[in-house]
């Protein structure tokens, strides 16, 4: 269906993609694999015409193509699901689906009754029970991720690049998802998908390509390979993935949450939090478990002073009542998030890596009432070093380095105001094994050294990688409590599944 060249690509300092050849049968799901920084979105954008200038050149259906902008690519019949959303939020549901493609009368008048019961259509079929009105501001990540689904479903495309879907989904919209693109394999379309999650990959994947350091290094059949090969195939080596034993963790409590509540601020007077209470001791890794729409970002948020007006309850830091009314306070208090949607609340994605570590603690790296460019340097290089940051050097743009890299970035600005209690809301999305593992290395370096660390990860692996202490929310409560001992898949999930499903 589709065949590349010799695509290369170059960006500022960096060769991001190195005469790149390979082929995208119709009727498979081609699963494109590799570490983050490897390639994958780079080429993708290439071939989805997001990227009009490379070295090289594309077939599609025998025939070469260029595309000098997305929409080309489209009207060609190739769409791609991209890894960031590129959504607007001042938009519904539908002026977003239809967006560059509307759909109009004989007098060129917008028909918003058709665009609207297409999108309804689409939703249903996406299983998402939301009104094609929805400003898209007022979904969650993972209701946007479906909306994206949506869009690349809209055109009869033949080729549908999927570039990490399911990232921000549900285990249950994952299903509707396979359910999906085993329909499109059937109808004979060519698939790419890129994931992290290589149980994924097994499920849905007839092949694979390897992409490394912007090179393909290999390609076959998934059958018969294993996830240990997988991996040694992404990074060219063995890994030795965390194996946590059970800690002992000091008896201070550090902070304390006492019947935390919080209303809807849209006028539903819905309950996002019911009363919840927790602790945390020093050098504790606690996890919080939950299926989306169960109040677990919305907790993170409350207890960094997000929403003062519409919260009740206490939070007290080393025995001491704070009432936080921003995240300002929080910070000075000694609480600090890196957020889940780290390019959108995380990052100055057009500044450069020196000066996103340094946003926190402008105050203390000025001198004479001017930012010291030395001290801002210096504390750079600290954490690029101790964080194990990839990048060509402080200077460089955020927006350039990869996946892993950004979120280490996001952890460094929270350190640099030394905290004491440390807040990761889906700290591994969208980032491959490798850097996974390095995440969870320096969240446990970080307990050693005295942090209260709550990790929230819709990620079971996760959660029981590195949690010396799971609770479990469903709709706005802690359902359950376990040690590491005792949590396992089973009884998480029994704990998190609401009673009235």
């Amino acid at each position: 269906m589709l065949v590349a060249e010799k695509i290369g690509k170059r960006f500022t300092g960096v060769i991001a993609l190195n005469e790149v050849s390979m082929e995208l049968p119709g009727g498979k799901v081609t699963a494109i694999i590799g570490e983050n920084g490897a390639g994958k979105s780079t080429l993708m954008k290439i071939l989805s015409g997001v990227y009009p200038e490379y070295e090289g050149r594309i077939l599609f259906k025998g025939e070469e193509v260029r595309f000098a902008n997305p929409k080309e690519a489209q009207e060609r019949g190739i769409a791609i699901i991209h890894q960031e959303l590129n959504l607007i939020p001042d938009l519904n549901i539908t002026e977003n689906i239809f967006l560059g493609r509307e759909i109009t009368n004989s007098w060129d008048v917008l028909n918003k009754k058709a665009m609207r019961q297409k999108t309804q259509e689409l939703l249903d079929k996406l299983k998402l029970q939301v009104s094609p009105d929805t400003l898209i501001r007022d979904l969650k990540v993972g209701q946007q991720q479906v909306v994206e689904i949506a869009k690349a479903l809209l055109t009869h495309s033949e080729v549908i690049i999927m570039d990490e879907p399911t990232s921000a989904i549900s285990d249950h919209e994952v299903e509707i998802l396979f359910t999906i693109i085993e329909n499109l394999r059937n109808e004979g379309k060519a698939i790419v998908y890129i994931s992290h999650k290589l149980d994924e990959l097994f499920r849905i994947a007839d092949r694979y390509i390897v992409l490394r350091d912007g090179q393909v290094t290999e390609s076959g059949s998934m059958e018969g390979v294993n996830q240990d090969a997988i991996i040694k195939k992404m990074v060219g080596r063995e890994i030795k993935m965390l194996d946590k034993e059970h800690r002992q963790v000091k008896a201070d409590s550090l902070l304390n949450i006492h019947n935390l509540s919080l209303q809807s601020k849209n006028g539903t007077k819905k309950t996002l939090l019911d009363n919840v209470s927790l602790h945390l001791k020093s050098g504790e890794i606690l996890g919080i478990f939950g299926l989306m729409g169960a109040g677990r970002t919305e907790l993170l948020e409350t207890i960094l002073g997000m929403h003062p007006a519409a919260c009740n309850g206490s939070v007290s830091i080393e025995g001491k009542v704070v009432k936080l009314k921003s995240p300002q306070e929080a910070i000075k208090a000694g609480i600090v998030l890196v957020p889940e949607d780290r390019k959108k609340d995380g990052l100055v994605l057009g500044l450069d890596v020196k000066t996103n570590i340094s946003l926190s603690i402008l105050n203390e790296i000025r001198k004479a009432g001017m930012l010291d460019k030395s001290k801002e340097l210096e504390l750079a290089e600290k954490y690029t070093a101790s964080l194990r940051i990839k990048t060509p050097s402080p200077h460089q743009q955020v927006k350039n380095l990869s996946g892993g890299n950004q979120q280490k970035v996001v952890l460094a600005r929270c350190l640099a105001t030394n905290p004491k209690v440390l807040m990761l809301d889906e700290p591994t999305r969208g980032i491959d094994a490798n850097a996974k593992n390095e995440i969870y290395k320096l969240i446990l370096e970080l307990s050693e050294a005295g942090l209260g660390i709550i990790v929230v990860s819709s990620e079971l692996p996760e959660i029981l990688a590195v949690s010396d202490r799971v609770l479990v929310m469903s709709e706005g409560k802690i359902t359950a409590e376990f040690s590491s001992a005792d949590a396992n898949e089973d009884n998480i999930l029994k704990a998190a599944i609401p009673k009235t499903i």
